[in-house]
């Protein structure tokens, strides 16, 4: 269960309430302070996992600025690896010649083994930081860079022991929507052997418009893929209004559509495992907000004394503090939200989840991801 912090409380008062212990309260959340708790902080009461709950896939994003990923960020993917179905570090970007930059997994490919985890080639179609429509452009258009192109993804799937290839290619242009579909079905043609999977916008509808949906169809991409990501984040973003990154209302829209489009076998729901915290009062073009980790969300309320509030509509945590006289809101994940949406998974019977990305730390999601369902491995 899930109890919410109440003014007064302490981590021994809970405990001796639901005939627990401290320490047990302590590592199921993995509190950081479990001597200060925050008004309206989360805490998981452990209970004994039905074996009867459902079996899905869970994939985990691993993103990297650095060179290679860091030791925390190894630490973190081994962690939750008996959690994970699939591993995807991102990403391979595709040059316009059909090589690819390359990517150094530092360690994940042993993890990956040592964990049973299904690691993924990841190629997406980014160019100087951003993806770019003229780029995927130039290789729907040539089937020799698409034959370099397909070759350069294979050998690396091999050297990496990857068994899936992903494919993330984003703002595509409408007019190439046909072209993305012809070059997924040359690529599973020739990935013999291997699953193949994509990820998709998050559309309400077949004719949805704007540069992120045009480029992604559904029901003709889902009938070539193994498997979608759909992305179910990002209505709250760095550069919008203050807002939940995924509140429940708008995530199961896109959910109900795609399941006109495609069978539930097929859709992974996208996760965030993070939230953002903006400065106020918000005005187009002010700095971004930061992205900020449900742990050190919390961290942050503890810090400004800032008691957590939840919005029921939306269902998600968020808080107002100041600092250095300016107002701040953050908007995150918790106990509360992702048993949300875990809930809609279920109701919904879809594939799985996907996280985005490994690199924040949100450790109740993963103790409740496995109280709520079975993590498959392949």
């Amino acid at each position: 269960m899930i109890y919410v912090v109440e003014s007064g409380d302490s981590l021994f008062s809970i405990a001796k309430e639901y005939n627990t212990t401290t320490a047990t309260l302590t590592q199921v959340n993995e509190l950081d302070n479990p001597d200060v708790l925050v008004v309206g902080q989360t805490i998981i009461i452990p209970g004994t996992p039905n074996p009867n709950r459902p079996t899905i896939d869970s994939n985990g994003y691993v993103e990297y600025y650095t060179d290679a990923p860091s030791q925390t960020l190894l630490d973190e993917v081994k962690k939750r690896g008996p959690l994970l179905t699939y591993m995807m570090p991102f990403s391979y970007d595709v040059k316009r010649d059909g090589s690819l930059v390359p990517l150094n997994w530092g360690g994940l490919d042993k993890i990956a083994a040592d964990e049973n985890i299904i690691s993924a080639i990841v190629v997406s179609n980014i160019e100087d930081g951003a993806f770019s429509d003229t780029l995927a452009q130039e290789i729907f258009a040539s089937q020799d860079v698409q034959d370099k192109l397909i070759a350069n993804i294979l050998a690396e799937a091999k050297a990496k022991n990857a068994k899936d290839i992903h494919f993330d290619f984003e703002y595509l242009r409408k007019e190439d929507r046909q072209a993305y579909v012809d070059f997924l079905k040359r690529v599973k043609a020739a990935a013999s052997g291997l699953t193949l999977s994509a990820a998709l916008a998050p559309k309400t509808s077949a004719t949805q418009e704007g540069k992120w949906y045009g480029g992604h169809d559904y029901k003709q991409i889902a009938e070539v893929v193994d498997f979608v990501v759909i992305m179910t984040y990002e209505w709250g973003y760095s550069g919008g209004p203050p807002m939940a990154v995924s509140p429940i209302g708008p995530v199961r829209q896109v959910l109900e559509y795609a399941l006109t489009e495609m069978p539930a076998s097929k859709i992974l729901m996208g996760q965030n495992l993070y939230g953002y915290d903006w400065t106020l009062p918000y005005k187009p073009g002010n700095p971004p907000a930061q992205a900020i980790s449900p742990q050190r969300a919390i961290e942050l309320a503890r810090e400004r004394n800032a008691a957590i509030l939840y919005d029921n509509t939306a269902q998600a945590p968020y808080y107002n503090y100041w600092r250095d006289g300016i107002e701040h809101v953050v908007w995150f994940e918790d106990a509360r939200s992702i048993q949300a949406k875990f809930n809609l998974l279920k109701e919904l019977k879809l594939r799985g989840i996907s996280y985005w990305h490994m690199g924040f730390k949100f450790p109740q999601n993963w103790s409740l991801l496995n109280e709520t369902f079975k993590v498959r491995k392949r």
